[in-house]
């Protein structure tokens, strides 16, 4: 049969290269499920008051090609101004062997967060890297690995001040007046929802207030000042008020440490260590404390510990998904960070080493020291004495100056009175310099660089003595070994290679979507149009980003059945606050600021209740019915007694149990009833995106995992982006941004630095929707439930699979109940996780949301083959059991519970009863590609009862 010119076009190519299923693949699943076809596989699990008719008109999918040559052309319109915006935002140089191996390798930014530490130590040492340059360069005991972005991580310094605060009847919060704006504007926001009055003056008067359970302090100031607090430091301790220091992670290479001068928490960017700007983010925060207060800590902790044969291994400690055990009483609701840029960060430090990081820090200053000079010389005012990187410079005719650095295509920071300032960075060239002096007097530099180079080398007291930094700094090994690009590139690939990612293998985490993150969707964050550009750069400039914002915003209303979306969040459980803030500002908008009450099933996310609390709720708990549904009869009753004060129920659809509840209109009804809202957490996006819609459905706000249903990959555990959408009357009440305006913003208060959020990760997921097209993106999210179905098929002979929805099938994913086995054989959900790193796979989620069981999601990314082989390993597993059970293997010794091994357990005496060839090529498909874990199963009470987050010590490289 002849083609027409349009099948030969073959406009849908990337739906058939992202769905991983070929048509062929797909009937025999569908066979075995026994459906039809995708409709007919639909009907029969959606309910169908809330199917869709047709899918959401985001128009028709683009070849890879035509889609990265549209984007081209948006991010064209971005103007790529020299920006000496600073406000914690500098250009930077990304070492080429980082981006190449790290920013642009699969093997990296695919990885899950590493909860299974076997097949994670690769990530793990590049987060320990980062936390000892946190450590050395802060001077505190213990450090994070990482979280959102400065200004959060400032809100999140103040509640764990008061956590930590021994005096407990104080509610104010000192913050010093030359913090960030963007970080007094998010701080603002979080202190209003926990109850804190905050007190905003300058340093010096923080001793003047009583009541004051924390103090803020930047020790380089917003204008460049820099600051010596150690005495207000010793003062305040004396007080018991927990003190916290937002620093410049560069200044702080040739600064003394603020942990030495006496803060409790330090904390700052990262950004500078080779993340470009990005119009914001994502960048990865610093955050380090004592170690008095470790178990306070917001976020993840590296920690060291040993496997089951005493070698040295990594782990997550103590915070590890905390909020999941401890809920609304969780220290926060972060449930990702922003572990990709960590690395970058970590990495950057790594290959200049401690002397490369003086140099380049050494220059930017001497660079400052030159310029200050050469405008004092020309009588030019400077308000700030002392200085790092910024000079705030007084001008008399402001608006000539802008003019000037407007024609220069020069940005400088405007929003100070009389006055413009200038930051310099480590792309500054001496070029740079004289232009910068002509935008400045409007005079030509007619000095000489190198003789004002030697005034101020001799003389500069621009850094007090008593401030600079003293002694070395990154003495570990990691810091002084790898800085030919030889050496590196060998080091990034010997990490990736511990590690188990997309690019080897299925990922079938329940709720936690791990799919195909196509390079042509990954392409386009590394346009410099995209990632020079400066957060608060002026809106004409960043005309590019806009449009794309405002392209992807009105696809994701069409798909969410909103009317208006917030790009601002940075992170799921971002998304999930801004949502909870958004029904709170309304609420109070209408005078029912006592509405608190927030009901939440018992199957729900654990950052549920955790952002609740964040948003000041009181958290009722409603009970499920023996299907995992929601009691609808509980949530009436519960509803009624709380009307008066019922803010919102927070619901996931699909539920947490893997099923399309047939009830979820009714839920959203119930609520309405008695005057609350409905939150429907966006996690399980990806079996609506299509099919049916949030708005459809009857909620007022949901939150999107950009991360996951709409391919931002998940970089080994961030970075995430949340955006909300919300009903009409929600939308003048999400958060916007003090600092930039735009009609994309409203004026309410700030839960991110940037006004964007991670606004440099967005082309993903526009290039994602734009190349699927609105038949795509219906089909994705069928075949995800296709192939969710196909496992739980092919599994229910061998394992019991706990909840369905009506006809006995499931939503996307799918809870293998382990309790029978475990009671049978002694097998634990635990040995099967472990046992599958030996079959090369990585484990379903672990006994969540119901103890003793496995979640698999599969997504729509793989196919037929590689669900098979999951499937083989997993009916592999069950016939291993049974050899436990038959008595060939004890209940101590056989594979399952000795898993994983590892290479050197080989070359080893063998004393177990079963053989080498059993343990590590279970499968004709270990033996064709085998996955190598490094360590054995971890001892994670040695790792909690010796807590050890830093790099090993010297002794064990002696």
């Amino acid at each position: 049969m002849t083609q027409t010119l349009t099948q030969l076009e073959n406009r849908g190519e990337f739906v058939r290269r992202h769905i991983g299923a070929s048509p062929e693949q797909q009937q025999h699943m569908l066979k075995t499920v026994g459906a039809a076809s995708l409709e007919d596989l639909t009907r029969h699990i959606v309910p169908d008051d809330i199917q869709l008719d047709i899918p959401p008109a985001v128009g028709e999918g683009a070849t890879e090609q035509d889609a990265l040559a549209e984007l081209k052309i948006i991010a064209g319109l971005n103007q790529q101004f020299t920006s000496y915006i600073g406000q914690g935002y500098a250009p930077t140089i990304l070492p080429p062997v980082i981006l190449r191996n790290l920013l642009e390798n699969p093997g990296w930014y695919t990885a899950y967060t590493p909860y299974q530490p076997e097949i994670s130590q690769g990530r793990l040492e590049a987060l320990l890297n980062f936390q000892q340059v946190t450590i050395d360069l802060t001077g505190l005991e213990l450090a994070s690995a990482s979280l959102l972005d400065e200004a959060t991580a400032a809100a999140e310094a103040m509640a764990m001040a008061k956590r930590v605060s021994k005096k407990k009847n104080a509610n104010r919060f000192f913050i010093a007046d030359d913090v960030h704006p963007q970080t007094l504007d998010v701080i603002r926001t979080r202190a209003e929802y926990f109850g804190f009055e905050l007190i905003i003056d300058s340093a010096e008067k923080a001793l003047d207030y009583d009541d004051v359970f924390g103090v803020l302090l930047q020790q380089t100031g917003t204008g460049g000042q820099i600051h010596d607090y150690r005495e207000l430091l010793a003062q305040l301790h004396q007080r018991q008020v927990i003190t916290s220091v937002a620093a410049d992670i560069m200044a702080l290479v040739l600064l003394e440490a603020p942990g030495k001068q006496g803060a409790d928490i330090v904390f700052g960017s990262a950004q500078r260590f080779g993340v470009p700007m990005g119009y914001g983010g994502p960048h990865a925060a610093f955050f380090a404390c004592r170690d008095a207060y470790k178990r306070a800590m917001p976020g993840r902790l590296i920690g060291v510990s040993i496997d089951a044969a005493g070698n040295r291994a990594l782990r997550l400690a103590l915070q590890t998904r905390e909020q999941h055990i401890r809920r609304e009483k969780a220290n926060s609701n972060i449930c990702t960070s922003q572990v990709l840029l960590a690395n970058i960060a970590g990495m950057y430090a790594v290959y200049h080493g401690p002397e490369g990081l003086k140099r380049i820090a050494g220059r930017i200053h001497r660079l400052t020291d030159i310029l200050a000079k050469a405008l004092t010389d020309a009588g030019l005012r400077l308000r700030n004495t002392t200085w790092f990187d910024t000079l705030t410079i007084e001008v008399q005719d402001k608006a000539a100056v802008l003019a000037r650095a407007k024609a220069a295509r020069i940005n400088l920071r405007t929003d100070l009175p009389g006055a413009v300032a200038v930051t310099l960075s480590e792309t500054t060239q001496r070029e740079c310099l004289e232009n910068l002096y002509a935008v400045l007097t409007g005079q030509e530099a007619l000095w000489d660089i190198d003789a004002l180079d030697a005034q101020v080398a001799a003389s500069s007291e621009s850094i007090p003595a008593a401030l600079r930094r003293e002694g070395e700094i990154l003495k570990h090994p990691n810091f002084r070994r790898y800085h030919s690009e030889t050496d590196m590139m060998r080091y990034l690939h010997s990490l990736a290679r511990k590690d188990l990612a997309l690019d080897q293998a299925m990922i079938p985490l329940g709720s936690c979507t791990m799919k195909l993150n196509a390079a042509a969707e990954m392409i386009p964050i590394t346009w410099p149009e995209f990632g020079n550009m400066h957060p608060f750069c002026p809106p004409e400039q960043a005309q590019g980003y806009h449009v794309m914002i405002e392209q992807l915003s009105r696809w994701l209303v069409l798909l969410t059945g909103y009317d208006a979306m917030c790009m601002q969040p940075n992170s799921g459980a971002q998304g999930e606050y801004a949502g909870l803030v958004t029904i709170r500002r309304y609420q109070e908008s209408k005078g029912e600021g006592h509405r608190t009450i927030c009901l939440i099933p018992q199957s729900a996310h654990g950052t549920n209740p955790a952002s609740a609390n964040m948003a000041g709720m009181e958290v009722v708990v409603v009970a499920c019915d023996e299907d995992g549904n929601i009691d609808l009869a509980d949530l009436r009753a519960k509803a009624e007694q709380h009307s008066e004060n019922l803010s919102c129920v927070m619901i996931t659809y699909p539920s947490t149990h893997g099923v399309y509840e047939e009830g979820v209109r009714e839920v959203c009804d119930i609520i309405h009833e008695f005057g609350g809202q409905v939150y429907l957490d966006g996690a399980n996006m990806n079996a609506q995106v299509g099919v049916t819609t949030p708005g459809f459905i009857g909620a007022d706000v949901s939150h999107l995992n950009l991360h996951k249903t709409f391919s931002i990959p998940h970089g080994g555990g961030g970075p995430g982006m949340g955006p909300i959408g919300v009903k009409k009357h929600l939308a003048p009440f999400v958060p916007g941004h003090t600092i930039v305006t735009s009609e994309l913003l409203t004026s309410q208060g700030a839960v991110s630095a940037a006004p964007f959020g991670s606004a440099s990760i967005l082309p993903i997921s526009w290039m994602y929707i734009r190349m699927m097209g609105a038949q795509g993106l219906r089909q994705a999210s069928q075949v995800a439930i296709l192939n969710a179905n196909y496992i739980a098929a092919r599994l229910k002979s061998a394992y019991d699979v706990l909840y369905t929805g009506r006809n006995g099938y499931v939503a996307h994913e799918c809870i293998l109940d382990i309790r029978p086995l475990k009671a049978k054989f002694g097998i634990t959900e635990m040995d099967i996780a472990k046992r599958l790193i030996d079959y090369g796979f990585h484990a379903p989620t672990m006994s969540f949301p119901v103890g003793g069981t496995l979640m698999v999601e599969p997504t729509e990314s793989e196919s037929q083959t590689e669900l098979d082989r999951f499937i083989d390993a997993m009916l592999g597993i069950r016939t291993e059991m049974e050899r436990v059970g038959s008595g060939e293997w004890t209940a101590e010794d056989n594979p399952l519970v000795n898993a994983p091994h590892i290479q050197t357990e080989l070359a080893a005496e063998w004393s177990h009863p079963y053989s080498r060839e059993v343990a590590v090529f279970p499968t004709q498909a270990t033996r064709d590609n085998k996955y190598w874990p490094t360590v054995k199963r971890l001892d994670d009470v040695y790792g909690d009862r010796h807590l050890q987050c830093s790099c090993a010590p010297m002794s064990d490289y002696e």
